[in-house]
């Protein structure tokens, strides 16, 4: 599919593809391994949120502050 090929879809064609994508990348979860890095970086953050060094936030919030 090309990049032309995508801008002339309709919005909801374009929902309906993502949704089918995302479903067929789910059922072929097994075929990607996640680096070594990955399960490092999630034990460093859950570390500093045990600690409280870090908090979770809002999606909504977050994605105003990063607006700024």
């Amino acid at each position: 599919m090309t990049m032309p090929a995508i801008e002339q879809m309709s919005w909801e064609e374009k929902l309906r593809t993502l949704e089918e994508l995302w479903e067929s990348i789910a059922r072929e979860g097994d075929r990607y391994q996640s680096p070594p890095w990955h399960e490092e970086a999630l034990k460093d953050t859950q570390q500093r949120v045990g600690s409280g060094a870090e908090h979770s936030v809002d999606w909504a919030e977050a994605k105003r502050k990063l607006r700024k």
